[in-house]
Order: structure tokens, then C-alpha cells, then sequence
């Protein structure tokens, strides 16, 4: 079953995901990044600027397969049925709802910053995993900023 995960209070969700990004690909994590295309967009243009001393490797789903199958992460709009994913091993949704295939994936994580209406989409998808029978896990970042 998959295991999910909800990271709340980020302050930018772009950043917050490069940062997540970065810690999963140095444990060696494959990872798919869905949500909307102009997010998308801006996470591709974030991957290349947020740190001056280091690149993350990643393409876009509709990449050419070799590329696909060389980068630990992989930026989708749409998951489809699974042809163009080149792994299942982490799902990072920055998206409004529930991602369509989330549960051929061994961990979903969900990024949900301090905006009211990203929260309320977030109780939403909360609602839609914990109806299904799924243990949630919560991270607060707020908790972790002031420790």
C-alpha cells in the first residue's frame, strides 16, 4: 500500500520542493513531480537557479526515454498509465487534488504551504487518502522550524 505523506506549512511550495528534491535524489530516491504546467514550468526553472553549486538532474515526462530512464526526477502533468514513468518510488503532488495513479507509487508526498485555499485543497486530498484506508503521515514544518 502506499505510504503518504503530508509536509504542511511550507512557506513556498517551490522552494520547499527543491529542497525535498534535493535531499530524496542524494539518498538515491527516484522521484515523479506532478501538479499544473505552469508550476511545473516554474519547479524546471527553480531546479537550474535554487543553488549556485549544484544541479538536479531531471526532464520532463514527454523527454526522450533514455533521458526518462537517466534522471531521478521526472516532471509530469498527467500520470498516465504508467508508459511514459519510467519508476513508481515517490510521487511528489504540488497539484490542487488527489493525483490520478497515486497508488502505483510507493510513497505520495504531498506539499501543502501556509495559503488558505492550498490548506483547504489539502484537507480535501487528507480526506480522499484516510477514506481509502491509508495511514497518513504528518509533518508539521513550522513544528521543525522551531525546534
Amino acid at each position: 500500500m502506499t505510504e503518504i505523506a503530508f509536509h504542511f506549512n511550507a512557506p513556498h511550495k517551490l522552494a520547499y520542493a527543491c529542497r525535498l528534491l534535493r535531499k530524496a535524489v542524494a539518498s538515491g530516491a527516484k522521484v515523479v513531480v506532478t501538479g499544473d504546467e505552469a508550476s511545473l514550468q516554474a519547479l524546471d526553472t527553480q531546479l537550474w537557479t535554487f543553488s549556485a553549486l549544484e544541479f538536479l538532474p531531471h526532464c520532463h515526462a514527454n523527454s526522450p526515454l533514455e533521458q526518462r530512464m537517466a534522471s531521478p526526477i521526472v516532471l509530469a502533468a498527467q500520470l498516465d498509465a504508467g508508459e511514459t514513468l519510467p519508476h513508481h518510488q515517490v510521487l511528489v503532488n504540488l497539484g490542487d487534488g488527489v493525483a490520478p495513479g497515486y497508488e502505483r507509487f510507493e510513497r505520495t508526498i504531498e506539499v501543502v504551504t501556509l495559503d488558505e485555499q492550498d490548506r483547504q485543497n489539502a484537507r480535501q486530498r487528507w480526506k480522499h487518502y484516510a477514506d481509502r484506508g491509508y495511514a497518513i503521515t504528518r509533518h508539521d514544518l513550522k513544528l521543525k522550524e522551531s525546534a
